[in-house]
């Protein structure tokens, strides 16, 4: 046996034990174990199946109670969210958005649907998410503060946003990044796609700043087949986020007048129908996910594996569980035996400044992203249904 089977045997042991199956393991996929059923079957029966009727209103009822935000919109994926909160952000042409450059690709993709240029700066190796400190400092180096907002010193252009994601479900330090963005009068969007269910304290990740957006992909811990949710604490910021995912169009009973470019990212009521039986489960899901990371934490102290948990004051989903390994070629050797052996497990993602869309873009000192992304693995998370 070779000298990573040996080390990590234990762990895709577990893996297997806590699964319950000889079979093939997937990274993370979807339960249906409470009313999809019944409320798809609702939806059919009332034909109320598009982007009309009550499930997208319950909906957006449910993800308020759960994040304590004053305002849900339904759309109907994650980027759509994204691209929304952007707008709702008064990102336009030319602007400079800073962000993570370990993420998944939608976050940067949203940013280039507005024209604007991602900046990456590097994030922290404890939450995987957007480094205060390396904000701070790559403001303090760049930036200008004036009258009409905060610029890039060397570029010229205005820095309208910051957006940071909760990597994994870990949350990150939100509440630092949202001063600092205060003290330089930057907008604060909180990727929240990975993290319904994570907490600060008692807060909910997604309300930190000016808008949050949450995915409700096939992959994540609860899903509705595909559809996002943008939430928010500023009401009137929550209305025009409606008026635009539903086409601008004014209400009327038959005209139909659109009073500026709409998008027509509304959510259907099928989709949202699943995300309510969902919903309903997050707290039974979130508890049985917590006990697996429970014990992927254990297995790893044994093992002498670095496991990824939440710092202290937060909640993590453990929307996907990672390790730290050694180097990259141990990560490699990880991945080909796990996947040798039945089970799926996934590197972090390439780095956006590696890919060809966003080579040329501004970026800071990286070093922290690129020791991650040469480690990190991720390893099965979905809902545990085996006693």
């Amino acid at each position: 046996m070779s000298e990573i089977a040996e080390k990590y045997r234990n762990l895709v042991s577990l893996v297997r034990q806590i699964y319950g199956t000889s079979g093939a393991i997937p990274l993370h996929e979807p339960r249906f174990l409470g009313n999809e059923k019944h409320y798809l079957a609702d939806c059919i029966d009332t034909t109320y199946v598009s982007s009309i009727g009550p499930y997208v209103d319950r909906f957006e009822a449910m993800m308020c109670e759960i994040t304590g935000a004053k305002a849900a919109i339904a759309t109907v994926n994650g980027t759509a969210a994204l691209h929304m909160s952007l707008i709702l952000a008064g990102v336009s042409d030319g602007d400079e958005v800073i962000t993570q450059p370990l993420s998944f690709v939608a976050t940067c993709n949203a940013i280039a649907y507005q024209r604007a240029h991602p900046v990456f700066v590097d994030v922290d190796r404890d939450t995987l998410s957007l480094s205060p400190k390396a904000l701070a400092g790559f403001l303090e180096k760049n930036a200008e503060r004036s009258t009409a907002g905060c610029r890039n010193g060397v570029t010229g252009r205005r820095i309208r946003a910051v957006v940071q994601m909760h990597t994994f479900g870990l949350p990150g330090r939100i509440e630092a990044l949202r001063d600092i963005c205060a003290a330089w009068d930057i907008a604060l969007v909180e990727d929240a796609a990975e993290s319904i269910g994570s907490k600060i304290g008692t807060r909910h990740t997604g309300t930190f700043g000016l808008v949050g957006a949450f995915s409700f992909n096939g992959n994540k811990t609860v899903t509705s087949g595909g559809g996002g949710c943008i939430v928010t604490n500023d009401e009137e910021l929550g209305r025009r986020a409606k008026h635009l995912t539903t086409t601008a169009k004014l209400s009327h009973a038959w005209d139909f007048h659109h009073d500026e470019v709409g998008y027509n990212y509304r959510l259907p009521n099928l989709n949202a129908a699943l995300a309510c039986a969902q919903l309903e489960q997050l707290a039974a899901f979130l508890e049985n996910k917590r006990a697996t990371a429970s014990h992927y934490a254990d297995c790893c102290a044994r093992e002498g594996i670095a496991f990824l948990g939440e710092r202290p004051g937060t909640t993590s989903n453990y929307w996907l569980n990672s390790i730290q390994t050694g180097s990259r070629a141990e990560r490699d050797a990880v991945l080909a035996y796990s996947h040798a052996q039945g089970v799926m497990a996934r590197p972090a993602w390439i780095l956006m400044p590696e890919l060809p869309a966003f080579a040329d873009c501004i970026a800071g000192p990286l070093e922290n992203a690129r020791w991650l992304a040469d480690r990190l693995v991720t390893i099965p998370s979905s809902v545990t249904t085996s006693s």
